[in-house]
């Protein structure tokens, strides 16, 4: 099974008090995440490629997933599970003709329309946001709401991840809605201990999804 985990941790090492995402992460795993992509938008390859295979043997190590955030060349060169891809790139399906038929795909969406679109167009997963207001997706407008999540997992055949404003509280809301799990940057790592973090949402987020 591809999607064998309920919280998916995407990274934003500017989030981590004081630096150290390395080490935020090995937190966030050793407490029992079993998925994380690494972001780092900004970060140039030469820069992106040494953080990514410190985090693939970190994620080896514990058993849990790495996912690498449209860069599907250094997913290949540092042996990560898949690529998580935004709109405007090249194609779930594009993408897997150059990692291969394991891969591991996540797509993001923003509407109930590329929700049911994703399927089709060959994703795995999909991440569905913002739910509620986060920082990190201001730009995207106005939070969609719970409504619109239940919506979107209904339009849905694939795992949903209700992404923004995610919290350990609001768990039970998203799994109502029907969604398979949640994802989040802040509230793991610019928590003061991220594994305490982690654990708590864990704590309230259903088995992994079993479709």
């Amino acid at each position: 099974m591809k999607v064998n985990f309920s919280l998916y941790l995407i990274t934003d090492r500017r989030q981590v008090p004081g630096g150290g995402l390395v080490a935020a992460v090995d937190r966030a795993l050793a407490a029992g995440v079993r998925a994380v992509q690494l972001r780092e938008k900004d970060l140039p390859d030469e820069e992106f490629l040494p953080l990514a295979a410190e985090l693939r043997n970190l994620t080896a190590r514990r058993g849990a997933k790495l996912l690498i955030n449209g860069r599907s060349h250094l997913a290949l060169a540092v042996g990560a599970d898949g690529v998580h891809l935004g709109g405007g790139g090249p194609s779930p399906a594009e993408v897997r003709r150059t990692l291969g038929p394991k891969a591991l795909i996540g797509l993001s969406t923003h509407s109930v329309g590329e929700v049911a679109a994703a399927s089709r167009a060959g994703a795995d997963f999909v991440t569905f946001g913002p739910v509620w207001f986060t920082t990190s997706k201001a730009s995207y407008g106005a939070p969609l709401g719970i409504e619109e999540l239940r919506a979107a997992c209904a339009a849905a055949d694939l795992p949903v991840f209700a992404l923004g404003g995610l919290t350990a509280d609001r768990c039970p809301q998203l799994l109502s809605a029907g969604a398979a799990g949640g994802g989040c940057i802040g509230a793991i790592l610019a928590a003061s201990n991220p594994g305490r973090a982690a654990a708590a949402l864990l704590r309230q987020l259903a088995p992994p999804f079993k479709g």
